[in-house]
Formats: structure tokens, C-alpha cells, sequence
């Protein structure tokens, strides 16, 4: 019979036999345990937090307020995905109107940016500079485009990428924009000119600018709602673990952290998790891993000869202040973009865009500011108690609101949320994949930081059905690392658009789905390099 294992029963569990360990229960790792589980395969699953699964789809309460921890739209083009979701929390999903903008100088400025709009919030004199600015970079563009700054004022002037690409972009990815390679520039914003916003612009204001209609002529239009569940991304995790246990199958050890996953010599594995209560041994034929790359190869044993590679991956991190703030809403927005250098925050959440019943007390707004870093730097090391007062003046600078209306705060801190793509990331990720594969074909490699790939949810789950699926089969008929972040995710197309996955092979539409990457910026010279 199976248990959810809490730190005050692992002194007397001892040594757990399943057909599968999982190491991390996140998205990833509760996928695949849901489906094995229901597969009537035995898991268990380890997760280092004590209280919380979900990994940065958790959702955080404090003092009955709820906290998204970088915020999670529940949208795929995956219909198998889209199913899965069903499946597991079939009643609490509500549809939630899709709103972020960007705020810049006490003004907010749709997005995708609106011509007509940006250029009279920034007023007369600063839209005259925008334009001649603009002007000068179309007759005489600079003809040498090697960084994301070369690129992009090429495309819009000097003076609207200074406003609107690169505060934002330099606090997210923590390096100057003149470092950052033009390639991904051309990636992220391709489709997008000034021209093509004035002339839509135009359009709206004559009503000639029409609907999509599906002839595939009309750029495609945003999203306009999405779903979401009632208590945030966090509740879904919480029904799979929920359904894990109720299975009779599989077992979720909270607050241990993996540390040794060793060769048992039959093909199979060895895991040892240690917590402060203790250590519990799983034994199994197969282990998923969905634990940063990093970590992984410095617990396993015995060790990869690319164990030096994987050291050398690095993160990126990311804090949330929540605030607590005697006041209507502060703004509609499910987000904002906050593109001034006078602050360090980069982004704004307001929970209750998310769904009203994030937020206890209808007098009261809770938002979330959020600050990307690295994990040990000052904004990291800073204590909760300074990082809420900095918030609270930050928020004050802003003109979003006096500090004293804020009533209460928390802090949430989310450890390698973003794989950083450097110069040797991908031969480190490569060399590590090949030996493991060769090696040890039982243990497969899921999500984001367990294939230091950059990808959303879906796609961190679709890595996971594909495993089970591999290991149900005992052949690794599908190629998980054909999985990744569609560039329209969050911005365009139709939920469940590509057809699910047959019992064998991937169709022709899933791959177009999941084989594009989601690009992140390298540095200069890298990509040559590489």
C-alpha cells in the first residue's frame, strides 16, 4: 500500500523497492509518476521541499494569500496536454482575460506595442526624437549588426530600443544588451517593425482592420483569455500527487534531497535521499531525473567522465516580494513590464488578475514583484524584511503606491529558474546526454533543469509522457529531447491545435509543435564560437 512519506516516517520506512524513482516533483515529475501510477507501475518520488510540489508551478500561501511564482497561463497546443490537464483537475478551472502591458515613466503602453498609442504617451518633444531617431536608422543603418542593441536600434532607432528593449531585457538576463548576439535579437522580435504597428494603428482607428479570418494573410492575434486553476498552478500539482498516493502505487517523499543515485550493477538504481529527519533508499529498474543537470552529475555514482562539463552549467534566478496593500487593484494586468532603469524590479504580478480567489480580502491587493538575479548576489542574500522595504520604495518611485498602504509582505525565492545558454552549454549538455544515454539507457533526463533546456510547463510535461511511454514500451521509441518551447506559446495560435501522440512515433504536426526552440540570448561571438 502506498504512502506519501513525510520526514517523520522515514526513520522507520527503510528501503523502498518500485519500478520507478523520480527525483524532483514538479511539473515533469508528477507527470510521469501520475502516469506510471496509473499504468499500475510502482513509484516514488523524492522532492526536496518540505511542504510544496509544483517546483516553480507552485503556488505559495501566506496568511490565506496565494502567491504564482512567475505566472502560468494553462495553454498548449498539445492536445494530449490539454487532456492530461483535464484529467487531473477536471472541475477547478476558471477562464481568466489575458492582459499584460509595459509601464514606463507612469504610463502604461500595450503590448505588443501600439504605434499611435507609445508615441503620444511619450508626448510631443520624445516622439519627434523617436521618429527622427527611426529616420536616421533606416538611411543610414549600421551595416556591422553583431549584438541584440546593433539589431534592434537598426529596426526601431536608438531611442525606442532605449525605452523599450533595454532595461528589461538586461534586468531578466543580467548582461548588457551590447553583449547579447543580434541572432536572438532577430528570434525574439522577428515579424515586429515600427512601420507594420503604424500602418495597424491606422487600420484600428478607420475600422478596416478585420478579424483573422484563417486565410493565414492576418498576423495572428493574442490570446485573449486563458484558463486557470481557481487556486493558482499550484493546485494542479497538488491533485497529481493527490492521485499519485490514491493509486495504491506510488509514494512522494517531501523535504529530501537527492544524494547519491548509484548504478546497482543489474541495469537498475540505487537512491539515496537524505533529509533533516533522515535518510530514506529507493531501489528501482528505471530513475527519472527532472533535478538541475548540474546536480545530477555530481551525485551520481560512479561519477560521468562529463561530470566536469555538467559543473559548469550555470542559472538563472529570480525572487518574488509579495505585498499586501490596502487599496482597489492596482491595475487589471495579469502582469506589467516594468522597462525603467530607475528600479531593479522587472515585473509585476497582480494575483487577482489571476483569479480572484488568490486574494482573501476584497480590500485588499497582493501583488508581486519580481527580480531576476543570481542565486548568493545582493538582491539573493538580501533579508525579507529589506527585500519588502525595497519593494515597498520601489513601488512608491513608480507612483504605483504609497508604502503606507502596505500592510503586509512576503518573500518567495526560486533558485535556478532559468537554464543560462553560455558559449559551452550545449557541447556540456551534449557530452553529458551521450554518456548517460550509452551508459545507462534506465535513466532518462525531463523538464526544464533536468535537461537545462528552456521550456515552459507543456513542454515539461510532454518530456515526461514521452519517458513513460519509453519505459512502459522498454525501447526508447521516442526522442524526448525533440521536445521545446514552441516561439508563439504564450502570444498566438489555438489550444490542442496538434493532434496527440499516436502509441508509436511522432506526427509530422507534434513535432512542428514541439521542435522549435525557444531561443535565450548568448553572448557575443558565442554562436561562432560554438
Amino acid at each position: 500500500m502506498s504512502q506519501s512519506i513525510t520526514p517523520d516516517t522515514v526513520k522507520q520506512s527503510g528501503e523502498i523497492k518500485v519500478d520507478v524513482a523520480i527525483i524532483g516533483a514538479g511539473p515533469a515529475g508528477l507527470t510521469a509518476g501520475y502516469l506510471l501510477t496509473k499504468a499500475g507501475k510502482t513509484v516514488a518520488i523524492i522532492e526536496k521541499d518540505a511542504t510544496y510540489v509544483g517546483g516553480i508551478s507552485r503556488t505559495v500561501e501566506h496568511e490565506g494569500y496565494r502567491f504564482d511564482i512567475g505566472g502560468h497561463r494553462f495553454f498548449s497546443k498539445s492536445q494530449q496536454v490539454v487532456d492530461l490537464w483535464n484529467e487531473i483537475l477536471p472541475d477547478d478551472f476558471i477562464q481568466r482575460p489575458r492582459m499584460s502591458r509595459i509601464y514606463y515613466e507612469g504610463k502604461f503602453y500595450s503590448y505588443p506595442l501600439r504605434a499611435f498609442e507609445a508615441l503620444r504617451n511619450l508626448g510631443l518633444w520624445r516622439s519627434a526624437m523617436c521618429m527622427l531617431s527611426y529616420g536616421k536608422a533606416k538611411a543610414f543603418p549600421n551595416r556591422d549588426i553583431k549584438s541584440f542593441e546593433d539589431w534592434t536600434s537598426n529596426q526601431f532607432g536608438k531611442k525606442l530600443y532605449s525605452i523599450f528593449f533595454k532595461t528589461y531585457t538586461e534586468k531578466v538576463w543580467g548582461m548588457p544588451c551590447n553583449e547579447m548576439s543580434a541572432d536572438w535579437a532577430a528570434q525574439r522580435i522577428k515579424g515586429l517593425s515600427l512601420w507594420s504597428a503604424v500602418v495597424d494603428g491606422l487600420k484600428r482607428s478607420l475600422g478596416l482592420n478585420k478579424l483573422n479570418d484563417g486565410s493565414g494573410t492576418q498576423a495572428k492575434t493574442l490570446l485573449e483569455t486563458f484558463r486557470y486553476p481557481r487556486l493558482g498552478p499550484g493546485m494542479m500539482w497538488e491533485a497529481a500527487r493527490d492521485k499519485i498516493i490514491a493509486s495504491g502505487h506510488g509514494q512522494v517523499i517531501m523535504g529530501h534531497e537527492l544524494k547519491q543515485l548509484a548504478d546497482d550493477g543489474n541495469g537498475g538504481w540505487r537512491m539515496t535521499a537524505s533529509g533533516v529527519e533522515g535518510e530514506v533508499v529507493i531501489n528501482a529498474a528505471h530513475a527519472i531525473s527532472s533535478a538541475p543537470m548540474r546536480q545530477l552529475g555530481a551525485r551520481l555514482h560512479p561519477l560521468p567522465e562529463t561530470t566536469i562539463n555538467a559543473s559548469n552549467l550555470k542559472y538563472r534566478d529570480f525572487l518574488t516580494v509579495a505585498l499586501m496593500i490596502k487599496s482597489e487593484d492596482l491595475f487589471p494586468d495579469n502582469w506589467i513590464y516594468i522597462h525603467d532603469d530607475k528600479v531593479k524590479v522587472g515585473r509585476v504580478q497582480n494575483f487577482r488578475s489571476w483569479s480572484p480567489e488568490m486574494v482573501p480580502d476584497e480590500d485588499v491587493a497582493c501583488v508581486g514583484l519580481e527580480y531576476f538575479c543570481f542565486e548568493g548576489d545582493g538582491l539573493w542574500s538580501m533579508k525579507d524584511e529589506d527585500l519588502v522595504e525595497l519593494a515597498k520604495k520601489e513601488m512608491d518611485i513608480l507612483g504605483l503606491v504609497s508604502p503606507g498602504k502596505v500592510v503586509g509582505g512576503a518573500v518567495v525565492r526560486q533558485e535556478k529558474a532559468y537554464p543560462v545558454y553560455d558559449e559551452d552549454y550545449a557541447a556540456n549538455v551534449d557530452a553529458m546526454r551521450e554518456e548517460l544515454e550509452a551508459k545507462h539507457p534506465t535513466l532518462h533526463l525531463v523538464g526544464r533543469n533536468g535537461m537545462h533546456r528552456y521550456n515552459n510547463q507543456d513542454h515539461a510535461m510532454m518530456t515526461a509522457m514521452l519517458t513513460v511511454e519509453n519505459i512502459l514500451t522498454g525501447t526508447r521509441i521516442y526522442d524526448t529531447w525533440c521536445v521545446n518551447e514552441d516561439a508563439e506559446y504564450h502570444e498566438a495560435g489555438d489550444e490542442g491545435a496538434e493532434a496527440s501522440l499516436p502509441s508509436r512515433g511522432v506526427t509530422a504536426d507534434q513535432a512542428a509543435a514541439l521542435n522549435s526552440l525557444r531561443d535565450v540570448p548568448q553572448r557575443v561571438g558565442d554562436k561562432e564560437a560554438a
